[in-house]
C-alpha cells in the first residue's frame, strides 16, 4: 500500500440538521490512519443541548434520550482536536463535517482549521462513471461492508475502507501536491455552496459581490479574473486581519456581473461602492476627503496657464489626484521636465525673476516675458492632455462582454457621464448612436483619478465631433 507517511483523520459527524451556523453535532467518530493502517479510535454520542427533530432521529437512530447523558462537544474538544490537528482532515463530503467541527470550536471561542480530502471527489476520480457517489451505493458497488449506516462509527469505518481503496488504486490523490490542491476549493466558506463557487466565470472581467445568510451585500470588488480574484479572497482570509476571517465566515452566497475589461469594472465598482456601501469595503464608500492632494489648472493676468497643487476640498474635481503633497509636487516636476515647463507657473519657483530651470536652459522663459502665452499654453495642453481631461468631450471605445458587442465611456465637457455597451458592429455608427448606448453613472473624484489612470496609461481619447470609430482606439 503506498502512503506517503502523512496521518489521516476519517472523520464522520451526526447533527440536527444541516446548517452548521444554527444546528448541532449529535456523534462524531475519528479514525486516525498511518501508513495505511489505523492507528487509534474516538467515537462518542454528543448532547446537542437542543432537541433532535423526529425526522432526524427516525433517520439517523439517535434520540434526544439517548444523547441526555453524553459529554456536551466543550468536554470532549479536547480530545477531539488531538487527534485531528496533526492530521489530513478526510471525510466523504468533507465540507459538511469540517464546517460543523469548524462552527463547534468556534462557538467556544478557538480557529480551528486543517487541510482537507473529500472522498466523494476522490472517488469520481478514481472509480469513474458509477450511478452514485453517496456512500451506501459506493460501498455497495465497491463490496465495501457498511454497518450502521448513519451512524457516526459505522460510515467513519467504511469511509476508512474507501479510503484505503483509493489509496491503493492511485496514491497521487493522498500525496501532498494532491493536498495542496484541494485546499484551493476546500477554504470556501462554510456558508457558502459549492455550486455558487462552481459557476463563477475563470478568466472573465467584471465585479463581483458577496452576500450575508440576509442577502445584504457585505463586500464589492472587480477582478480580471473574477474566479480567481474570488478564491484569493478565501485562502489568503486565514492569513490575513480578523475582519477579513469575520468576512469570510459571513459570505453565504455570491453573484457577479462581466464588464468585459477592467475600466469598465472599476468604474462600476466604484459606483456600486458607494451606493450600496457594503461593511467590508473600507475605500470609497465616499469621495475621499484630506489628506489628499489634487492637480490643478488656472490662468494668470498674463494669460498664461497655471498648474499647481493643494490640498483637496469636498467638491474639487482636479487634473488628477495624489496621497500626498510630496507625491503630487513630483508628478508637477516630471510634467515640468518632459515639456519644458516653468517653475513659476507650476507654483514651484516662489521668489520673483526666473526660475531656476530658465537659467540653467530648461524653460524657455515664460517667467521672463521671452516665451509667449500662445506658445507656452500649447505645451501645457500637450502636458495635461496626457493625464487629464479637462473640459473635454470624447468617448473611450473598448472591448465588451462578448465578441459581439463593444463597451463605451463617454466623458463631456470634462465630466463623466457613464457607460454603456454597443454593438460591435459599429461601422457606420456616428457619435450620437454610440451615446444612447451610455447609461448614466455619477462624476466624483474616484471616477476622475480612475480615468486619469487609464489616460496616463495611454489609452487615447476620441473625440465627440468625429463622425466614425476608429479600431486602433480600442483599450
Amino acid at each position: 500500500m503506498l502512503f506517503e507517511t502523512i496521518m489521516y483523520a476519517i472523520v464522520d459527524i451526526e447533527t440536527t440538521g444541516s446548517r452548521p451556523e444554527i444546528d448541532k453535532i449529535t456523534e462524531i467518530a475519528i479514525l486516525v490512519v498511518v501508513d495505511g493502517e489505523v492507528v487509534d479510535t474516538f467515537t462518542s454520542l454528543v448532547n446537542p443541548e437542543c432537541p433532535i427533530s423526529y425526522f432526524i432521529s427516525k433517520f439517523t437512530g439517535i434520540t434526544d434520550e439517548m444523547v441526555a447523558n453524553a459529554p456536551k462537544f466543550y468536554e470532549i474538544a479536547k480530545e477531539i482536536v488531538k487527534r485531528l490537528e496533526p492530521c489530513v482532515f478526510v471525510a466523504h463530503n468533507v465540507r459538511f463535517d469540517y464546517s460543523f467541527i469548524r462552527a463547534e470550536f468556534k462557538s467556544l471561542g478557538y480557529t480551528f482549521t486543517a487541510q482537507t480530502l473529500c472522498t466523494v471527489k476522490m472517488s469520481r476520480k478514481v472509480f469513474p462513471g458509477l450511478p452514485s457517489y453517496s456512500l451506501g451505493n459506493l460501498c455497495e458497488s465497491l463490496g465495501i461492508q457498511l454497518e450502521n449506516r448513519h451512524r457516526a462509527f459505522g460510515d467513519a469505518n467504511a469511509t476508512t475502507v474507501l479510503f484505503q481503496k483509493i489509496a491503493n488504486s492511485q496514491p497521487s490523490l493522498l500525496g501532498e501536491a494532491a493536498i495542496q490542491e484541494e485546499q484551493k476549493t476546500a477554504s470556501l466558506p462554510p456558508l457558502l455552496s459549492k455550486l455558487v463557487y462552481d459557476i463563477l466565470p475563470e478568466r472573465k472581467t467584471g465585479v463581483y459581490y458577496f452576500y450575508n445568510e440576509q442577502r445584504e451585500v457585505i463586500y464589492i470588488g472587480k477582478g480580471n479574473d473574477i474566479k480567481k480574484r474570488v478564491t484569493q479572497h478565501f485562502s489568503m482570509a486565514s492569513k490575513s486581519s480578523r475582519r477579513g476571517m469575520l468576512m469570510k465566515e459571513s459570505i453565504a452566497d455570491i453573484s457577479f456581473e462581466e464588464t468585459g475589461n477592467e475600466l469598465i469594472a472599476l468604474l462600476l465598482e466604484s459606483d456600486e461602492i458607494k451606493k450600496l456601501k457594503p461593511m467590508y469595503n473600507i475605500s470609497q464608500k465616499k469621495t475621499r476627503a484630506i489628506p489628499f492632494y489634487g492637480i490643478f489648472q488656472g490662468i494668470d493676468f498674463l494669460g498664461y496657464h497655471t498648474l499647481y497643487c493643494k490640498r483637496l476640498k469636498e467638491g474639487d474635481v482636479p487634473l488628477t489626484t495624489s496621497d500626498s503633497s510630496q507625491r503630487a509636487k513630483e508628478f508637477l516636476y516630471t510634467q515640468i521636465e518632459r515639456y519644458y515647463l516653468c517653475l513659476a507657473k507650476c507654483d514651484l519657483h516662489k521668489t520673483g525673476g526666473s526660475c531656476f530651470n530658465h537659467q540653467i536652459g530648461k524653460c524657455n522663459g515664460a517667467c521672463a516675458g521671452k516665451e509667449t502665452p500662445e506658445e507656452y499654453n500649447r505645451k501645457v495642453a500637450k502636458a495635461v492632455a496626457q493625464f487629464s481631461f479637462n473640459n473635454e468631450s470624447f468617448l473611450l471605445v473598448g472591448k465588451g462582454r462578448s465578441i459581439e458587442e463593444l463597451s463605451v465611456v463617454c466623458i463631456e465637457s470634462g465630466q463623466y457621464r457613464g457607460f454603456g455597451y454597443a454593438d460591435a458592429m459599429y461601422e457606420g455608427q456616428d457619435i450620437e448612436s454610440l451615446r444612447q448606448c451610455v447609461k448614466h453613472y455619477p462624476h466624483n473624484r474616484d471616477i476622475q483619478t480612475i480615468l486619469c489612470r487609464f489616460i496616463k496609461k495611454g489609452y487615447k481619447k476620441i473625440a465627440l465631433s468625429y463622425r466614425t470609430i476608429d479600431e486602433q482606439h480600442y483599450f
